[in-house]
């Protein structure tokens, strides 16, 4: 098996595990580590307000699309629409049933998915510089950042005639 077949392998896994990376926690966000205070006043269970809450891709979306529409539809384009459909498209460039000359813009699409690395590395320094409260990065910040690179690395040694 030849250097492009294993990049095609490759590339093919990704198609699946971009997916599997939207529903896997990438942090657990909290005000700070949960407190158990077993009080009840009258019938009345007060709010759990030191728990960690895990925070998915699907879930943040979600959250900011009760917050502000545009916002959540542009994060979903970043974390959802441009890696899918780079990964898609150089597969199909591949195997040889996509054009080559689309390959300037499948990049481009690309360059467009690293942006949501910067936004969750930049809400991890936010979150623990200002040390509100609690944040843990879980494994799934690490699966989609690998997805992402492996899709860039996949991407610069695919072999063009161009």
């Amino acid at each position: 098996m030849g250097f492009q077949n294993y990049l095609r392998l490759i590339n093919l896994i990704l198609i699946i595990l971009f997916p599997i990376s939207w529903f896997i926690p990438l942090l657990e966000i909290g005000l700070y580590d949960k407190i158990e205070v077993p009080l009840k006043l009258l019938d009345f269970q007060f709010p759990d307000l030191f728990g960690l809450e895990e925070v998915t891709i699907v879930s943040g979306i979600q959250s900011l699309w009760a917050e502000d529409k545009y916002l959540a539809l542009l994060v979903t384009f970043f974390a959802l629409f441009a890696p899918v459909t780079k990964t898609i498209g150089l597969s199909l460039i591949q195997f040889d049933l996509l054009s080559e000359k689309v390959k300037p813009a499948i990049h481009f699409i690309g360059k467009l998915a690293m942006a949501e690395i910067f936004i969750i590395a930049f809400t991890c320094i936010l979150i623990k510089g200002v040390g509100v409260g609690q944040m843990e990065i879980l494994w799934g910040t690490y699966l989609f950042s690998l997805c992402v690179i492996a899709s860039t690395i996949v991407s610069y040694f695919s072999k063009t005639d161009t």
